[in-house]
């Protein structure tokens, strides 16, 4: 195992032991922020959303911002705007909270449209425009956004093709009886993150970026991923049950995301090489939201997963 891969295997055992039951969510967590992506969090509340991202940043020396988004909310409040300055007669530019390295966008489906955009456009683009001038965001930059999936008053939905932009859509759960003592006892300990973790350097996340994307993918392996992500926009062609089901499948972007992300849960189970395994593991999160499926597979009640899961058993192996 290399130095690269000790460091970030320690982080992920540690915030592991301060995120009770969410083994899943820390470990997308790892692949988002080694694949220099972006991830959206879908569960109820209290399930470690937000103190997951705050545990993370605390591990690296990086910096750290939230943003709690509401209705009344504007563009300018998440990038910054220029202001006046008397004292100099002239505008300057004053930074807004997305000049961070981790950015919390707590429950980004408060807020309307155009500021949905300006989060989703600096997260593309990484930077920011104010005033003809051109802001570029820090290197490791990585948004993680939650949004609340049982209370719909009073939301915006993202439409696909933002949703597009975020290299995973994760769901969590509520966790078990077992777990939910776990939680117990160290709520009690009051135990702070990383009292006792040393924090990683921002260029310990890039060495490993660049260390991960150094997998090997064999040929076969490599088809075998094109072809899942293909079946997503001809399904009928390989399960004639989902003829008429989905109206839009997996752009390439999803093939990028699904081959970079492949690689680094190799990477992560200590292996130099992809198998079909790893594609499994992150496939569902990668694919979940860019599948548009039909009013037709609506009424049915299914959903992307459902689409998912009946492609992984029908297209071939390697």
């Amino acid at each position: 195992m290399s130095e690269a891969q000790n460091k970030i295997t320690a982080l992920k055992d540690y915030m592991e032991t301060q995120i009770i039951g969410q083994e899943d969510l820390v470990k997308k967590l790892m692949i988002t922020l080694l694949a220099d992506g972006h991830v959206l969090v879908e569960g109820a509340p209290g399930l470690a959303k937000t103190k997951a991202i705050k545990t993370l940043s605390s591990c690296i020396a990086a910096t750290y911002n939230r943003i709690q988004f509401t209705p009344d909310l504007l563009p300018s409040d998440i990038t910054g705007s220029e202001i006046y300055v008397a004292q100099r007669g002239e505008f300057a530019f004053r930074a807004g909270p997305v000049f961070a390295n981790l950015l919390l966008a707590d429950e980004i489906n408060r807020a309307p449209a155009k500021v949905q955009s300006a989060l989703l456009e600096a997260m593309a683009e990484r930077q920011v425009s104010v005033g003809g001038k051109r802001y570029p965001l820090p290197e490791l930059f990585m948004v993680m956004a939650t949004q609340n999936p049982i209370e719909h008053e009073g939301t915006y939905n993202l439409p696909e093709a933002q949703l597009d932009r975020f290299l995973m859509y994760v769901k969590i759960d509520q966790p078990e009886a077992e777990t939910e003592h776990k939680i117990l006892q160290l709520v009690r300990r009051n135990e702070e993150a990383c009292s006792t973790f040393s924090p990683l350097q921002i260029q310990d996340v890039l060495t490993a970026r660049c260390e991960a994307q150094k997998v090997h993918m064999s040929e076969a392996v490599e088809e075998y991923l094109v072809q899942l992500v293909v079946a997503t926009r001809h399904p009928e062609k390989y399960a004639t049950q989902l003829a008429g089901k989905v109206l839009y499948g997996a752009s390439p972007r999803a093939t990028i995301a699904l081959d970079k992300c492949a690689k680094i849960h190799a990477w992560l189970s200590e292996r130099d090489f992809v198998t079909p395994e790893d594609i499994h593991a992150v496939i569902y999160d990668i694919l979940r939201h860019r599948i548009i499926l039909s009013f037709e597979a609506q009424a049915e009640g299914m959903v992307a997963d459902n689409i998912i899961e009946t492609l992984l058993n029908v297209v071939p192996l390697p």
